[in-house]
């Protein structure tokens, strides 16, 4: 942004596997953050195998993107050995961070990986600038903000920290019922912990209220047929406030959603990606495509939207009530991968799709490019009618060929009867 001192923030994005990596880095983001097989907060997401984690660092770092890698549960003693071990495996990986909230796991990273890039995670909460202060003096290089940060907060602890620690913030995607995500709920209610990478996500669920001395009486709350969904809080979208996150000084823009699809992950770093670039070429330009944004935000999966703690503590709007299903305008049939000299492209199917209707390309640069489905051939060379069976691998001649990682996908309700 030309008037505008602050430097061009890190876009950062989630990967669940190498096939998202590579989805994340080719649309636009700046550095990719994955799970490892353990350790990370995210147990039944797909994770990386060492193998794979060495992949998508060599895939990134051949497009100038950078790969943090997860370890941020809330460690017990019987995990303390494991993760030494573990952090020895990814000594020669190539990782250019480990993301890390447990004061105990952070001095076992020290020590085994001296050199690695430490950044602390949200679920260490650090809601102050003593605790920015704090974890910087240990040697972190940067600090994620917690979720219950305003902007003002935010601005006040970049003016109290030094130079070198960065901030890092969420500005996309799912929040978290809890304080800084420290949720009990999944643990007592069905025995699998949150804090340890396991959770059930039980505030998504469906509640009722009882009153002490009417047992069995269940209170309707702002409720409809389908029940009411106490916990269930808004998707964050700070898609619409770029500047105002640059002006507070945030060094990284963080995407949520580490068990996300390629086509959630590649509308959202697209989208954010066109508005910082938009944002720092000129402000004009920033205005001039508000609505670009606000419309391509909602091609992913999405509940209702809304600003988190950043201008304020939330109140109860910030809430859905009435349903805990997400939005999906577009539905994500696969990616693209090598062509034939026939034209047709190589796609591990994902949704089905038919022979004859029309899908979409979507590509890294903003362009939607319209293309019916000419032929589809199964790995033997048989064609078939259509694509109803998920993870079949498939070679797909459209009317437009697209390019190797372009994302196919079409509009939500849509698909042929094929």
């Amino acid at each position: 942004m030309t008037d505008n001192p602050r430097k061009k923030p890190e876009l950062l994005a989630p990967a669940s596997c190498l096939e998202v990596l590579k989805t994340a880095v080719v649309f636009g983001a700046d550095a990719v953050y994955i799970g490892g097989e353990a350790y990370g907060l995210r147990a039944k997401a797909k994770n990386f195998s060492l193998e794979d984690i060495k992949k998508g660092v060599d895939f990134a770092h051949e497009r100038g993107a950078r790969v943090y890698i997860t370890a941020n549960i809330l460690a017990h003693n019987r995990d303390m050995d494991g993760v030494r071990a573990y952090f020895e495996e990814l000594r020669d990986i190539g990782a250019d961070a480990l993301i890390i909230a447990d004061p105990g796991v952070f001095d076992i990273a020290r020590d085994v990986l001296p050199e690695m890039e430490l950044h602390i995670s949200t679920q260490a909460n650090s809601t102050n600038y003593g605790a920015f202060c704090f974890w910087h003096r240990l040697g972190a290089k940067r600090v994620v903000a917690a979720r219950e940060l305003s902007l003002s907060e935010i601005r006040e602890i970049r003016a109290q920290l030094p130079d070198g620690p960065e901030i890092e913030a969420f500005v996309h995607g799912a929040m978290c019922i809890s304080y800084s995500g420290r949720c009990l709920l999944s643990n007592y209610l069905a025995g699998r912990d949150a804090n340890q990478g396991s959770c059930t996500h039980p505030c998504r669920w469906k509640y009722a209220v009882a009153e002490e001395s009417r047992p069995g009486q269940y209170l309707p709350i702002e409720e409809n047929e389908r029940g009411t969904y106490l916990f269930n809080s808004r998707d964050l979208c700070m898609v619409e406030h770029v500047p105002e996150l640059v002006e507070a000084g945030i060094d990284s823009f963080k995407i949520e959603g580490r068990m996300k699809a390629a086509l959630y992950v590649a509308v959202a770093v697209r989208t954010y990606r066109r508005a910082i670039d938009d944002c720092f070429t000129s402000p004009l330009l920033y205005e001039k495509n508000r609505e670009w944004y606000r419309r391509e935000i909602r091609k992913c999966t999405t509940r209702e939207f809304g600003t988190g703690f950043f201008f304020g503590k939330p109140g109860a709007d910030m809430q859905v009530y009435d349903a805990s299903t997400y939005n999906q305008e577009m539905v994500y049939l696969g990616m693209a991968g090598e062509q034939r000299s026939d034209g047709a492209v190589f796609l591990e199917q994902k949704n089905k799709f038919c022979v004859g209707e029309t899908i979409e390309i979507m590509k890294p640069g903003g362009e939607d490019v319209p293309a019916i489905v000419e032929t589809i051939q199964d790995e033997e060379g048989n064609l078939q009618d259509s694509a109803p069976h998920a993870r079949q691998k498939l070679w797909v001649k459209l009317s437009v060929s697209p390019k190797p990682y372009d994302i196919l996908r079409r509009a939500a309700g849509e698909a042929s009867n094929g």
